[in-house]
């Protein structure tokens, strides 16, 4: 059998969820980015996959009045690879593709790890709006030599969300970047999930309700609640170092 060209295992987007159907307009798409691992060309993990997708299916709950669509985005690879960046490229193919389908609609890029670093560095894209980056994998090596960019972010409005006890990605890489952010762009807060790890399960809850809450107020200007408004509006490092209380989203608007 001929080897695969890369044309061929390109990314894709995942099933819709949300405002889909003829009767229904979509005003606005989440893309849900997996996280992933630092090298690998091999298929990427249907458990990374499936790991974001609950959140995906609560944002399109949330924003089905407002015609919400969520799809999860399928990488060609499982790896970051370097100055390859791989997912970076496939969140743009995957914003250009929702261009391409629902014309001209705000976009949130939304990952997890890999996906969070992804999100932050394909903010650039014209149709992006909103970033949610959950526990953003950062190399330390090579934040030290070489940080992330930050100006794709301007005029975009977003959310980092980091858990303290973080195994992989030490949560002051994203505290670095945040605060760099913040110098040209005041639409940025950071929320710190306390003895949270790497996959934030402890306080999935919350934060679950932490990324809704930021994604209808900024996609379709519903209002933040007064924390995530507090974080805003605070200057580093309070607005930064924000923490998500426990029970966070148990009296947030429906």
């Amino acid at each position: 059998m001929a080897q695969r060209t890369l044309r061929e295992r390109g990314a894709r987007l995942g099933r819709p969820m949300g405002a889909t159907g003829a009767e229904r307009t979509v005003h606005g798409v989440v893309l849900l980015l997996p996280g992933g691992v630092a090298e690998g060309t091999g298929r990427p993990s249907r458990l990374a996959a499936a790991a974001v997708r609950p959140l995906a299916r609560r944002l399109a709950r949330a924003g089905a009045g407002e015609g919400l669509v969520a799809h999860v985005v399928h990488y060609r690879h499982r790896g970051w690879n370097g100055e390859a960046a791989h997912p970076v490229a496939d969140a743009h193919w995957a914003a250009d593709e929702v261009v391409r389908r629902y014309g001209d609609v705000p976009v949130c890029l939304a990952g997890h790890g890999m996906g969070g670093r992804a999100a932050l560095r394909a903010a650039g894209h014209p149709a992006v709006t909103t970033v949610i980056a959950l526990a953003p994998w950062f190399p330390e090596a090579e934040a030290a030599l070489d940080p992330d960019p930050v100006k794709q972010l301007i005029g975009r409005q977003v959310l980092i969300a980091h858990g303290t006890d973080d195994e992989r990605s030490h949560p002051d890489l994203s505290y670095r970047l945040a605060e760099r952010a913040k110098k040209i762009n005041r639409e940025v807060c950071r929320f710190e999930v306390h003895s949270d790890r790497h996959g934030l399960h402890e306080h999935r809850s919350e934060v679950r309700a932490l990324a809704e809450d930021f994604l209808l107020g900024s996609l379709f200007a519903r209002g933040f609640s007064r924390p995530v408004t507090d974080a805003l509006a605070a200057p580093p490092p309070l607005g930064l170092r924000m923490p998500l209380a426990t029970g966070f989203g148990s009296t947030l608007r429906r």
